[in-house]
């Protein structure tokens, strides 16, 4: 088995093990600390969904950030660099994948995952590692692999580019979301012209500065929408003047109130 504090902790100081197996599908369940933990920047051979099953796990994969909520899973692709930072507590599946003859995504990205995913995938976990081809287990992989290449995309990506500014930019975003402040001030603050840093944002993240804070917004919600975070305190964590508000913007970004996303994506 391969839910055991051992193997856990073998996750974070060898990070390239599940290498070591040519099996298909190698999948870690694991409890976090009660703090936040967090895996250096490394890549592997296969590639690797992350699934919490309660918490939330933050993985920065080349120069996005993702925040990844129970009842969604992120795919990081076979050799991309990345970190993954896990919330206190959380209780996660790693699935390691050798992903050569699968319709995979060749980039980074967020999916739902359906409840069938989740039980195929927790049941792995409690299977030994070194299984053989065409036995039950193997089996089971077989079906894990067909729905995995089913499952929906969702936008949970919030570019943090490397250039020193935009990052600074980024991360002061990030820990005040609600900043209200506008993207002339910003580059006051960084004594450069207001084009000349709007210039440099469609550069680096392809977005305008209002598109690029509302993806984090919509990112944040979302992250809290999963959690079942009320609407109000999303409205009033995010800076927006009114529920109304809040709600008139994520409809207007997501096609629905955030109640119907909530209900349609994780059915609560």
């Amino acid at each position: 088995m391969l839910n055991t504090d051992n193997e856990s902790s073998r996750l974070v100081t060898d990070l390239n093990f599940a290498d070591e197996y040519p099996q298909r599908v190698l999948v870690l369940r694991s409890k976090a600390a009660p703090h936040i933990e967090e895996t250096p920047w490394h890549r592997h051979q296969k590639g690797q969904l992350v699934m919490p099953l309660t918490g939330v796990v933050t993985s920065f994969i080349d120069d996005k950030m993702w925040l990844v909520p129970p009842r969604c899973a992120v795919w990081i692709p076979s050799m991309v660099i990345h970190r993954n930072q896990i919330s206190p507590c959380a209780d996660v599946c790693m699935l390691f994948v050798d992903s050569t003859d699968l319709s995979m995504p060749d980039k980074a990205c967020t999916l739902t995952v359906t409840s069938l995913l989740r039980e195929l995938t927790t049941s792995l976990a409690t299977q030994e590692p070194d299984y053989e081809a065409g036995s039950a287990t193997d089996r089971l992989v077989t079906v894990l692999l067909d729905q995995l290449v089913e499952q929906e995309r969702e936008a949970f990506d919030f570019p943090i580019p490397d250039e020193p500014i935009l990052n600074r930019l980024a991360l002061a975003l990030l820990a005040k979301p609600s900043e209200k402040r506008t993207l002339g001030q910003w580059a006051n603050d960084f004594a450069m012209s207001e084009r000349t840093l709007a210039r440099m944002i469609k550069r680096h993240v392809q977005l305008t500065f209002g598109q690029w804070r509302s993806q984090l917004h919509i990112v944040l919600a979302l992250q809290k929408l999963a959690v079942n975070t009320p609407v109000q305190t999303i409205s009033e964590e995010l800076g927006y003047e009114s529920v109304s508000a809040f709600i008139t913007f994520f409809k207007k970004a997501l096609g629905k109130s955030p109640r119907q996303y909530r209900v349609e994506r994780w059915g609560s």
